[in-house]
């Protein structure tokens, strides 16, 4: 009897640590030296990320070295390629052509402040890992006092062109008609650029964008700026990547599972003042 029970212990120890095994195995790992086995297709290759330098917190031109760019995609696309020992540089232009350029494989892939929508993932793969939210920027101490979409009624917004944000707004523009309240004056614009100057030359009431971009810009300038309200949209955030291009959809996927396995990815948020909460697991779309 002692030596079956010595056996059968032995042998759920042996499969424990074979089920161990697979399952380390399973898990990706940082070996920049296995860069022509992982990810052939990124070997003599430098990968082309786009982004627009004034999307804060995800990319923007260092305060102290122009030619520099920093953010979140900065910092976490370092992470990525030099895990998979990748080289790779960052083409800066306003967003709305970073993604037609992807596209039409002028860049890689597009790292920044970019939303998974089904009808973008019917040309590009994405490699999601933010959650996301609307906010609405305001002049510091909302002299306005605007909590809320409600609010809208009467007041000037400016929004992204093909935006969430222009979806909202256009919605609350029905309730005010429909609740006899002043309508609402529309700014929709084409770039964040232009919209950040609608609201400081006061054609503006309200800045409605990204709730990261919101967060960051209240925070590095409470003097100008305060975030009025926010809202939790649902949408997500990811890296988009010229479709065929699987081998870079790998890396990236492999380098941002490890970072949140070792927390990399929410000690990046928290030094750009996003929440780290808004991390959510790694996941691949083609559709």
């Amino acid at each position: 009897m002692r030596v079956r029970l010595s056996f059968t212990f032995a042998a759920a120890i042996a499969a424990s640590l074979l089920l161990v095994d697979a399952a380390s195995a399973m898990d990706p790992a940082c070996e920049p030296a296995k860069l022509a086995t992982k990810y052939p297709g990124l070997v003599g290759k430098t990968v082309k990320f786009g982004a627009d330098p004034q999307t804060p917190p995800y990319v923007s031109r260092d305060a102290v070295d122009f030619n520099k760019v920093t953010g979140i995609a900065v910092d976490m696309a370092k992470e990525v390629m030099d895990c998979a020992g990748a080289k790779y540089e960052f083409v800066l232009g306003a967003w709305s052509g970073i993604l037609p350029a992807v596209i039409s494989g002028q860049m890689d892939a597009m790292w920044d402040d970019l939303y998974y929508k089904p009808d973008r993932a019917k040309n590009i793969d994405f490699v999601m890992y933010m959650g996301a939210g609307t906010g609405a920027l305001v002049p510091a101490g909302n002299p306005k006092k605007v909590g809320s979409l409600g609010d809208f009624c009467g007041k000037t917004v400016a929004y992204g062109i093909g935006s969430i944000e222009e979806a909202a707004t256009l919605k609350q523009q029905e309730t005010c008609k429909a609740e006899g309240k002043p309508a609402i004056t529309t700014m929709p614009f084409q770039d964040l650029a232009a919209g950040l100057r609608l609201l400081e030359s006061d054609r503006t009431d309200i800045l409605l964008w990204d709730l990261g971009y919101i967060d960051f810009m209240a925070a590095a300038n409470p003097t100008k700026y305060s975030r009025a309200f926010s809202i939790v949209s649902g949408f997500q955030i990811g890296v988009g990547v010229k479709k065929g291009n699987d081998d870079l959809v790998k890396a990236i996927y492999d380098g941002i599972k490890i970072m949140q396995a070792n927390g990399t990815q929410k000690k990046i948020f928290a030094k750009y003042n996003t929440d780290p909460a808004l991390q959510i697991p790694v996941e691949i779309r083609t559709k």
